[in-house]
């Protein structure tokens, strides 16, 4: 076998596990934002499967919901991620963060980001809200 076999080989497992956990946070929407990517960046869209979840989010120390109340926050504080601030906060709720935790990040976030972000977060948050109650989920 050669070493580009071995090397792919490897991050295949890495792959693997960063589609299951990938699943398990965003569900079908995950793979719906996977295959659009992979459509036009195909590499982009390996690196975030075998590091993003693969790796990162696959560690032990942190539980997937601290993991996606961390990214949230840390999106909120960009104030230009809107896209990927709505898949996340979308997460945050798949993984059991409750609405109000939600809420409460970016209130926290407006002392640190500014309030203009934390403004365009809470809008996000809302267009989610909004979006999970027309498909029916809970949370």
């Amino acid at each position: 076998m050669t070493a580009s076999k071995k090397k792919r080989g490897k991050g295949g497992g890495r792959r693997a596990r960063g589609r299951k956990k990938l699943r398990e946070i965003h569900g079908t929407r995950g793979e719906a934002v996977m295959a659009m990517l992979a459509k036009t960046v195909p590499d982009l869209s390996r690196y975030t499967e075998e590091f993003v979840f693969g790796d990162v989010y696959s560690r032990k120390g942190l539980t997937l919901r601290e993991r996606q109340l961390a990214t949230v926050a840390c999106l909120v504080a960009l104030g230009h991620a809107q896209p990927q601030l709505r898949w996340h906060i979308h997460g945050a709720l798949n993984v059991g963060c409750r609405r109000a935790e939600i809420l409460e990040v970016i209130i926290q976030l407006a002392i640190y980001a500014g309030f203009p972000a934390a403004i365009n977060a809470a809008l996000s948050a809302r267009d989610v809200f909004k979006e999970r109650d027309a498909e029916g989920l809970k949370n």
